[in-house]
């Protein structure tokens, strides 16, 4: 079951309370106060993990709570610390706020942690308040609460390449074609129901990572079909094959189609019309040797040769076409850079205003 999309509760753990005690032994007057301090709660945790690729694990248990801390005790003992909770997303997840309106954390890189809630702190104990003039206090402090919130997770796939295309335009059979991935593949629309994704051997220095989104409809960036629950899934792809189905038992002509499909693109958030696309003519091999192929096949090329679009045509049942799109898209993603996260330029504009960089720019760096 793929799930892409959660909403959680995450609690810290209450910091301890500090404990009121004074030091009574035999033959030993006016021991004093020794009541020790409260720990500190525990701290709720996200962290990516690469072994996980969707969010079913917060489909049914949605709370996590951490430990709280415990309370101090007398002759000065301090309360135990509590254990902090660790929560594992796949990487590529996107934690917003309660209302799902402002983004809190990107989580894209194995191994990388937000602090979701942090702990409370614990309380002092009466002998933090001792002095000089207070021998014998007699205050003493609760431990505070832990953070507390709903925290909404949205799965965006990493991958460097994304199929978009009408449902049926032969998605998943090309990425089963070129792939490892062995998606679902039937004669009706809407087949593919969730992302797929495939690994790529373009060369033996160059493979890549490639995405079947679901089909896309008309109004899909505003509802329609599937296309809005999966159209997060293809922003942080580099490239795009735009598949466009050719074949005489396609409704309409691909001009249209592919106009369509580049409407949404372009209505959807993500700036998703922008990215660097290849247009792929698929189902050659239904064209035949008639009047069909130069209305349709030709057209279509004609059309993204005006627009200095690049054009393959393949079928992904003979195979014919596969291996000149493969060294297409290796050449196209060889010249388009991984695209940085939305914190990664922040992050460089800051280190800028320092006069600091990531490559050792400091003292330590220096002379090394």
């Amino acid at each position: 079951m793929f799930v892409d999309h959660a909403r959680i509760f995450v609690a810290a753990g209450d910091g301890g309370n500090g404990c009121l005690s004074f030091r009574r032994e035999k033959y030993v007057p006016r021991g004093g106060p020794d009541g020790g301090d409260g720990g500190d709660g525990g701290s709720v945790i996200l962290e990516a993990d690469k072994d996980l690729s969707t969010l079913v694990p917060f489909r049914y248990n949605r709370l996590f709570r951490a430990e709280r801390g415990r309370h101090g005790q007398g002759a000065n003992r301090h309360g135990r610390r509590g254990e902090d909770l660790l929560i594992k997303v796949p990487p590529g997840t996107v934690v917003m706020d309660e209302t799902g309106s402002r983004k809190l954390a990107d989580l894209s890189r194995p191994g990388e942690r937000w602090p979701a809630a942090q702990g409370g702190r614990g309380g002092r104990g009466n002998a933090r308040f001792a002095t000089s003039t207070n021998q014998a206090p007699r205050r003493h402090e609760e431990g505070r609460p832990g953070e507390e919130r709903w925290l909404v997770l949205e799965l965006k796939l990493l991958a460097d390449v994304g199929l978009v295309g009408f449902p049926n335009a032969g998605k998943s059979t090309l990425l089963s074609r070129l792939s490892d991935a062995r998606p679902k593949i039937a004669d009706y629309p809407f087949t593919t129901l969730t992302p797929h994704l495939g690994h790529v051997t373009a060369a033996e220095d160059l493979s890549f990572v490639m995405a079947d989104i679901p089909g896309l409809i008309e109004g899909a960036s505003e509802g329609a079909g599937l296309g809005t629950r999966f159209l997060r899934h293809v922003e942080r792809t580099r490239l795009l094959l735009h598949l466009v189905d050719v074949s005489p038992m396609a409704e309409g002509s691909p001009v249209r189609r592919w106009e369509v499909i580049q409407g949404e693109l372009a209505a959807a958030p993500g700036g998703l019309a922008g990215k660097p696309q290849i247009v792929v003519g698929t189902k050659i091999d239904a064209l035949g040797g008639g009047e069909d192929r130069p209305d349709r096949l030709e057209a279509l090329r004609r059309h993204c040769a005006a627009r200095g679009l690049p054009f393959v045509a393949i079928s992904a049942v003979s195979g014919a076409g596969l291996a000149e799109l493969v060294r297409e898209t290796a050449r196209r993603l060889r010249r388009t850079p991984a695209s940085p996260r939305p914190g990664d330029e922040a992050e460089a504009d800051a280190a800028s205003l320092d006069g600091t960089s990531g490559d050792g720019g400091g003292p330590e760096g220096t002379g090394a």
